[in-house]
């Protein structure tokens, strides 16, 4: 007599469908962390590769060991002139984060024309680099130059900010700050639209206004802001080097060449072909971005844990 199958019993169900709900997750994911793996970790291993030997990008690699690093910090002029003008980068490039708040706290208004007002500040953020770089060495051009004719009007001489060594690089970073400043100008005004309205109230009820108001209440809840333009603006000044092919080239006299434009020079350029020497310049580059965004990522953690 033939068994009866239980209703009860449930059809086993296979191994995905048990655990469909923990793997759907990652195979959206797989595709992008591939992508990500192939583009991004592993030609930074392979710089690391590279920069322990001589090699001309084509022909055979040659095993130098640290030769390229000792190179690099043995004396190379034309290294510790990119790195100290790295540093200029980005000290004077952190100008841009509390302009952008500035002007993210003076545009979040509700006056008429704002919207006006905010894409006038936002046009520089959309321009690229070689457009505002083309567009400042016009204005720094020392005879038809706008700035010179702003001078002239002032009673002061004409200057020649590009061509003097000494003036040369603040020219280019000045140019880099303006759109800069436009985007860590969105950046706080998408954080200020966030920020808790009820938290504000009770503040003004206890009699906080003015910079006290900013200083205890506001800034404390544009931290995710705050980290994000850091890390842009760090990396923004460290890799620098769309501005300063299109207004310099690098000059006068190799004044303002940085890390990522001496690297191109050494790899790439007409006279370059070192491409070990370039991967060393780009290691270095590579962990001094390191550093920073390691020490903001860890305090923006130790934050979270004492917030808790």
């Amino acid at each position: 007599m033939t068994a009866l199958p239980d209703p009860t019993s449930q059809p086993q169900r296979s191994w995905y469908k048990r655990n469909e709900i923990a793997v759907t997750p990652w195979l959206f994911l797989l595709p992008g962390m591939f992508f990500f793996a192939f583009y991004v970790i592993y030609p930074i291993f392979q710089s690391f590769w590279i920069s322990f030997h001589e090699w001309d990008g084509l022909g055979e690699k040659v095993w130098v060991g640290t030769a390229n690093y000792e190179r690099l910090l043995g004396g190379d002029r034309k290294f510790e002139t990119s790195f100290w003008n790295n540093l200029k980068w980005l000290f004077l490039y952190l100008l841009a984060i509390p302009a952008g708040l500035s002007i993210a706290l003076l545009l979040n208004q509700k006056v008429r024309g704002i919207r006006l007002y905010k894409s006038l500040f936002f046009f520089p953020f959309v321009l690229s680099q070689v457009v505002v770089g083309l567009v400042f060495s016009w204005f720094y051009l020392p005879r038809e130059g706008l700035l010179n004719a702003i001078l002239a009007v002032v009673g002061a001489g004409p200057v020649n900010i590009l061509g003097d060594p000494s003036t040369a690089t603040y020219g280019i970073i000045a140019a880099g700050l303006w759109p800069q400043t436009a985007y860590c100008m969105i950046l706080y005004l998408t954080g200020l639209n966030a920020v808790d309205p009820e938290q504000i109230e009770a503040a003004r009820l206890d009699g906080a206004k003015g910079h006290r108001m900013l200083w205890h209440v506001v800034l404390p809840q544009l931290k995710p802001a705050t980290f994000i333009a850091f890390v842009v603006t760090i990396i923004g000044a460290l890799r620098s080097f769309d501005l300063i092919s299109v207004m310099t080239n690098g000059g006068p006299f190799g004044s303002t060449r940085v890390l990522s434009f001496y690297m191109y020079e050494e790899s790439l350029s007409e006279f370059g072909f070192r491409m070990g020497y370039g991967a060393a310049i780009a290691v270095v580059l590579f962990f001094i971005m390191l550093f920073f965004i390691v020490y903001f990522l860890w305090s923006m953690y130790q934050d979270e844990r004492g917030g808790r």
